[in-house]
């Protein structure tokens, strides 16, 4: 049943005490009994016309009806919509049947491809806590690659000629700890420039997004970034 607003209400109300008023106002002015009689039956014919048209008419309840269904159906969608930002956000879906070949233009450690088997030559794992040796920010990693996977104009800027073989060394990505102050909230670095280190929690915004918990050595992938690294 559809709600009656404010305006609706008053409605009523006002009808409801028009009738005696009229009534009674026709009892003092109104000229002898058989005007006011008629006076009184016009005014029931008007006010029976008004609440026919207004409230007891299908075509005013269907009205809105259709109303309440269609503010109904958008709240629906917002909360649909919602959902499906969460579901994305935080990636229930990132894996689904069919999901297991990398995305195109999934540079950084994000592609969704399965991570197996694992190279023996990759040495960190998803879930530790590093340092990097040079800036000395500390982070986790999120993400690894075999070489590096960048867009082709960064990686030409980033390795030049003299330094072409390190492009083809293992990559991870990393979130960077808050804590550090460094400005940048994730990174992209080689094998060579970080070093693991154990006992030191990270604090980061997208923390749970990755992981479910910190066991004092590394943290506990969720089920999402399991399936991708199996092998970590």
């Amino acid at each position: 049943m559809p709600r009656i607003n404010a305006a609706a209400a008053l409605q009523i109300s006002m009808l409801l005490f028009a009738l005696p008023a009229q009534y009674f106002i026709s009892q003092w002015y109104g000229t002898d009994s058989a005007e006011r009689i008629q006076r009184t039956e016009r005014l029931i014919a008007a006010s029976w016309s008004i609440s026919t048209r207004s409230y007891l008419s299908p075509d005013a309840w269907a009205d809105r009806l259709k109303l309440w269904l269609s503010k109904t159906r958008t709240c629906l969608y917002v909360e649909l919509l919602i959902l499906h930002f969460r579901n994305w956000y935080y990636g229930e879906n990132k894996t689904k049947s069919g999901d297991n070949e990398a995305k195109p233009h999934s540079y950084f450690a994000e592609s969704t491809h399965v991570h197996s088997p694992k190279p023996e030559y990759i040495k960190f794992r998803v879930g530790q806590v590093i340092i990097h040796r040079r800036f000395g920010y500390s982070g986790v990693i999120v993400g690894w690659d075999v070489k590096a996977n960048t867009p082709e104009e960064q990686l030409q800027l980033r390795y030049p000629p003299v330094k072409q073989d390190l492009k083809d060394t293992p990559h991870y990505r990393i979130l960077i700890n808050k804590a550090n102050g460094f400005g940048k909230s994730s990174a992209y670095v080689r094998e060579e420039e970080i070093t693991v280190i154990t006992g030191l929690e990270v604090y980061h915004p997208d923390m749970e997004t990755y992981f479910s918990g910190y066991d004092g050595s590394k943290y506990i992938m969720q089920p999402w970034l399991k399936k991708l690294y199996p092998h970590d």
